[in-house]
């Protein structure tokens, strides 16, 4: 049986546009006051380690997400897994990910620790402008596997706009949801609160969401990091530490913690129906409807 009661930690950064040394102790410092918060957990949003924004007149091998770029493991992670191991906490950070394989695919990345060290990297797999100038897509998705049960790692455009990775994540189990985010003032008001809370309660879970905060190279980002839920009233989520993108004072640095109680996350969708005798989630069908759209002469037209 899952262990339910987890304490998490989630940091609104504003991290140095390029300054990568200067992030990763900043890094490693939020790291150490989240163990003293008492945390199990902490989160920081996408693109932590180096800032988010692009350059677009530049080529790719000019660009400070390719010149910053890291395989995975590398120095920062090493220093990251380190500390991870040294204060016993699981750790999920923003990065871009070199392919040790390929050294010019530069993914949008995070980096997964565990009291054991480095777990593994998530790359993006759906990527919004500006990303492809500089990001390739990833094809596959990444469980932690935790005392607390699987939990499921996500970046921002994978979040808000394709309910299908989420739906896959909280299927195989995942109480609560990793969404790793740099959402900007130009993405408008509704895309991140709205799309958070309704998966809140369409799911039954709890996500974690850590988001950039304030000014970057030419964004200004929402803040806004938070720890949401299922509420005690009904068809309602609930704010167990954090506030709302949109929120007065949203944009500050700051780290939230919150002990949250996963056995609150009720994942209704997924669990049987003796009413239908099933699940009221059906993926058998949606399999073959997806096939229909593959094989649809007008599909990406």
């Amino acid at each position: 049986m899952y262990e339910d009661i987890i304490t998490v930690s989630t940091v609104t950064l504003r991290p140095m546009w390029g300054q990568k040394e200067q992030n990763l102790n900043r890094i490693l410092g939020y790291m150490k006051a989240a163990k003293k918060k008492g945390s199990d957990l902490v989160v920081f949003p996408e693109m932590a380690l180096t800032a988010y924004d692009d350059e677009a007149e530049k080529p790719l091998e000019e660009k400070m997400q390719y010149k910053l770029a890291e395989t995975v493991p590398g120095p920062s992670t090493n220093k990251v897994a380190e500390l991870a191991k040294e204060l016993g906490l699981y750790v999920v950070m923003g990065m871009p990910i070199k392919d040790a394989q390929k050294p010019d695919t530069i993914y949008n990345g995070l980096a997964i620790f565990t009291p054991e060290g480095l777990a593994g990297d998530y790359h993006k797999m759906h990527l919004p402008a500006p990303e492809p100038n500089w990001a390739t897509r990833g094809d596959k998705p990444f469980i932690l596997d935790t005392p607390w049960g699987p939990i499921g790692c996500a970046i921002c455009y994978d979040t808000y706009c394709f309910p299908e990775l989420m739906d896959y994540y909280v299927a195989k189990g995942c109480r609560l949801y990793i969404n790793s985010t740099a959402l900007a003032h130009c993405h408008g008001k509704c895309l991140g609160d709205d799309t958070l809370r309704a998966q809140c309660i369409r799911e039954g879970i709890f996500i974690v969401s850590s988001n950039l905060g304030g000014p970057d190279k030419d964004n200004y980002f929402w803040g806004g990091s938070s720890i949401l839920g299922p509420s005690a009233k009904t068809w309602e989520p609930h704010y167990y530490a954090g506030m709302p993108f949109t929120a007065e004072g949203a944009d500050e640095e700051a780290m939230y913690t919150a002990t949250i109680d996963l056995s609150l996350a009720t994942r209704f969708l997924y669990k049987h129906n003796p009413a239908v005798d099933g699940t009221d989630w059906r993926p058998e069908k949606y399999v073959g409807m997806f096939q229909d759209v593959l094989a649809d002469e007008n599909y990406g037209k």
